[in-house]
């Protein structure tokens, strides 16, 4: 953890997304193996195999790992669970996320050694399933974990209450730390309490909290009066799609509240996104430790973490909001997109320059951005400056194309090439 002892934590649902966590500043990542997390449908989830090769890069990095193993468990499970746990603590995965007490008290008898060479249970996070939302409820977690999210619907004069607690009354977590107080500080909201929705189970029988969720409530709806024909569809709202949460206005004031770890939201985005936003938080913490939080900064990365997938933007319950603020339309509102151009068909290291074919019926001019995401690559973007074809230098290239440009960073055979447009349309 970085010198201001405030823990970034970035969502990794894929190896770009890793890539792009650590360019971003993580001080931590989270990630599911197989179907015991939250977010088992939507983000492509890591196998056990994975396990030592994202420890070995993240701890490369000097970064944290944490398994999500956070959803309910049944009993046909528990072998699975037991199974995963292990192999979790022989990658040397840093701590584990998790809500049901099969999992939280296995992994609390578990045991093993510290660096120091004493005997210590495998690190357990509460999960936000918990919905911990008072002072008794820290107090009985802390027997089990070291860091506990506080339930979404809080306040921050109430997180504020929590940690205070923490500190006046010296509760400590199995590592014999005192218990830090996580909070999510960036990416979607749910409408329900703490994610606990079962809209999805009752319609397609695919359960949110099984980590399946299909979320209908983001979908527009009509509304049919039972006693007629007449239909009435529900215009310029979303009613159940809150927007996104962002936090980097007054993430000063959580600093304040004695937060110890933001969690970004994001497993099943892109890795763009998770460099973007883990960037712009970054930034703003050490400028909280700098002194030189400002409102021009705030400006600034509000409009870069607007061009990435968002709902829109709000600052959740922190500031003492009573009702959401939901989705004007469907899907994202991200001020860019990426159009996709084709791959790395090679990269000359000793020139630093990349040859890509032009898969797609699109174009490349010179001035254009473009972005590359791949697996060790991660994200890299840049204008073109110059593009040759056939070692000549053109103002364009089209599809078929196998062209060249150079690179200020390497990149690798397969990277994904895209091109960067501003979204222009209105609504």
């Amino acid at each position: 953890m970085s010198n201001h002892q405030i823990e970034i934590m970035a969502p990794v649902g894929s190896w770009e997304s890793l890539q792009a966590a650590l360019q971003g500043g993580a001080d931590a990542v989270y990630f599911g193996v197989g179907k015991l997390n939250m977010r088992s449908r939507s983000a492509a989830n890591f196998t056990a195999d994975d396990l030592p090769r994202i420890v070995a890069t993240a701890r490369e990095a000097g970064v944290r790992t944490y398994l999500t193993v956070n959803t309910i468990i049944y009993n046909s499970e528990i072998e699975e669970m037991h199974a995963l746990l292990h192999a979790a603590q022989e990658a040397g995965v840093s701590a584990i996320i998790a809500s049901d007490m099969a999992v939280i008290t296995y992994a609390n008898a578990m045991g093993g050694r510290d660096r120091s060479g004493a005997n210590r249970p495998f690190e357990v996070h509460i999960s936000t399933q918990c919905n911990v939302s008072n002072t008794e409820a820290v107090r009985y977690y802390a027997r089990f974990a070291d860091v506990i999210v506080t339930a979404r619907e809080l306040p921050l004069s109430q997180v504020a209450e929590i940690t205070q607690y923490i500190r006046d009354n010296d509760i400590r977590g199995p590592k014999g730390e005192l218990v830090q107080v996580e909070v999510f500080a960036h990416g979607a909201l749910c409408m329900s309490v703490s994610g606990k929705c079962y809209l999805s189970l009752d319609n397609y029988n695919y359960s949110a909290n099984r980590g399946a969720c299909l979320q209908l409530c983001r979908r527009g709806y009509i509304v049919k009066d039972k006693e007629s024909d007449l239909e009435l569809e529900i215009d310029n709202e979303y009613i159940m799609s809150p927007k996104d949460l962002c936090t980097i206005g007054f993430l000063d004031k959580i600093v304040k509240a004695g937060v110890r770890v933001l969690k970004i939201e994001g497993r099943g985005r892109s890795a763009d996104y998770v460099r973007t936003v883990t960037e712009c938080y970054r930034e703003a913490v050490e400028a909280i430790a700098a002194g030189t939080y400002t409102p021009d900064r705030i400006a600034d990365w509000t409009r870069r973490l607007a061009t990435v997938f968002n709902r829109g933007f709000w600052d959740g319950y922190y500031l003492g909001r009573r009702l959401g603020e939901w989705s004007d339309r469907y899907g994202s509102q991200a001020t860019e997109q990426k159009v996709y151009l084709g791959l790395v068909k090679n990269y000359f290291h000793r020139i630093g320059v990349a040859e890509v074919q032009l898969q797609t019926a699109e174009t490349l001019r010179v001035g254009d951005e473009v972005m590359v995401i791949g697996e060790t690559t991660g994200v890299y973007r840049a204008a073109i400056e110059e593009l040759r074809l056939e070692r000549d230098p053109v103002p364009e290239v089209h599809q078929g194309d196998r062209f060249s440009f150079a690179t200020t960073e390497p990149l690798r055979r397969g990277d994904k090439v895209y091109r960067i447009d501003q979204v222009t349309e209105e609504y």
